[in-house]
């Protein structure tokens, strides 16, 4: 045998071996994806105790969180990782906001408020981490995992329409509610209204057959009616516009883009009414019957009343949460917190706050320069609506959901020219 075949067979051994661990990995990160995802707090409490109250401090952090850490190392240092162009800032980027979560963290363990560490962790850390786990891929194995994503964000509107018809629950639900309604993978009606109207817009950026794009649209859009969460759905319907309207598409000309998006237009109006005709006869809207401003509006804007019956240094510099819930109970007759701001104020003081909310604004608009409009209209409808109630300061898996969209996409609309009326005649 000569040398050359020698080497030729080296070779190839070697790249099936770096496929083999590529393809390991991608299944890995999978399904660690898949269990921080899909595995809402309360049934994650069946096993340790995650939310309720006692257990270790190692208990209040998600499994699907820990997958991910473990698999950071393991996703840099296995095999080479190659980036170019955009993915290089983000990843510069991503260890940054990684880096600085991880100092905070340390920060409030080693002054003894470790019981503020539990959202950072779970919430910011672990999309931090599973973005950059994400960038360590190859793009087309990072596009199949943000397709997977939506699959299953489909795969919990599916559910939750499934809930909402028939009254019964695919996982436990603890807290008590006034109406039934449907919660999907997401743990909670709110979240899954979330979840499903903010990922609508990242649809498009998939490689899917355009019928598929649509029928899965429309089924994250009857999702968020399904789970009953009005401001969601009121979103979800500006959103739908929004991607109509203002997303170019710039295989068209000027002219032909406007007649075809006024077409477009209409029809979407149109099928909108009889949706909404529809959805309202099935009972899927049934909590616009009270309107939209209620009890729970009034909830999330009296917890501001708060700040009168706490000092300044508490705004400062924190307060328990045991004695916040209890201000909220006797002093406002809240049972919850439900706003980010102020829910984040007592939980880190004002003082670390505001730089930790900037920091992730940061990260935000950093990973959408130079991303396609829908990028950043799916992204605004996750703030937009999150930020109505306590999503942000709990222990949730949507912001991962959303931090692996627009990382899974970075490439996945290159710059396309505009043709110009002479091409466009020509063609």
């Amino acid at each position: 045998m000569s040398h050359s075949a020698v080497g030729s067979g080296t070779t190839a051994d070697s790249a099936r071996q770096a496929n083999a661990v590529s393809l390991a990995l991608f299944l890995a990160i999978l399904v660690a994806l898949a269990i921080r995802i899909c595995v809402p707090p309360a049934t994650l409490d069946t096993l340790y105790n995650y939310v309720s109250e006692g257990g270790a401090f190692y208990e209040k952090i998600h499994l699907g969180t820990y997958l991910l850490v473990l698999l950071l190392p393991i996703a840099l240092f296995t095999r080479p990782v190659f980036l170019s162009g955009r993915e290089i800032g983000a990843f510069r980027d991503l260890v940054r906001f990684v880096g600085l979560l991880a100092l905070l963290v340390a920060f409030l363990v080693g002054t003894g408020r470790a019981g503020s560490i539990g959202n950072l962790v779970d919430t910011y850390l672990a999309a931090g981490t599973a973005g950059l786990v994400l960038l360590a891929q190859n793009p087309s194995y990072r596009r199949l995992l943000g397709d997977a994503v939506l699959l299953v964000c489909l795969l919990s509107a599916a559910m939750g329409m499934f809930e909402a018809v028939t009254h019964i629950r695919f996982f436990p639900f603890v807290e008590g509610e006034a109406a039934f309604r449907p919660t999907g993978l997401a743990g909670h009606p709110l979240m899954l209204g979330l979840i499903c109207a903010s990922t609508m817009a990242f649809v498009p950026l998939t490689a899917w057959r355009l019928w598929i794009k649509i029928a899965a649209m429309l089924l994250l859009f009857v999702g968020t009616a399904a789970a009953g969460a009005r401001f969601a759905l009121i979103v979800a319907s500006v959103e739908v516009l929004a991607l109509v309207l203002f997303v170019p598409w710039t295989s068209l000309t000027r002219a032909t883009e406007r007649k075809a998006k006024l077409a477009v237009l209409v029809m979407v109006l149109a099928g909108g009414a009889v949706l909404i005709g529809a959805l309202a006869s099935g009972g899927l809207l049934s909590r616009f019957a009270e309107g939209v401003v209620d009890q729970n509006f009034f909830a999330r804007t009296d917890i501001y009343q708060i700040f009168d019956h706490v000092t300044w240094q508490e705004v400062m510099f924190g307060k328990d949460a045991v004695e916040l819930i209890k201000i909220a109970n006797d002093k406002l007759h809240l049972p919850f917190i439900e706003s980010t701001p102020v829910d984040l104020t007592f939980q880190l003081g004002l003082t670390l706050a505001v730089p930790f909310a900037l920091l992730v604004i940061w990260l935000v608009l950093r990973l959408l320069r130079h991303q396609p409009r829908t990028a950043w209209i799916g992204t605004g409808v996750f703030f937009t609506v999150a930020l109505s109630n306590n999503t942000l300061s709990q222990k949730t898996a949507a912001v991962t959901v959303i931090l692996v969209l627009i990382v899974a996409y970075l490439q996945a609309v290159p710059p396309v020219r505009r043709l110009s009326r002479s091409q466009d005649a020509a063609g």
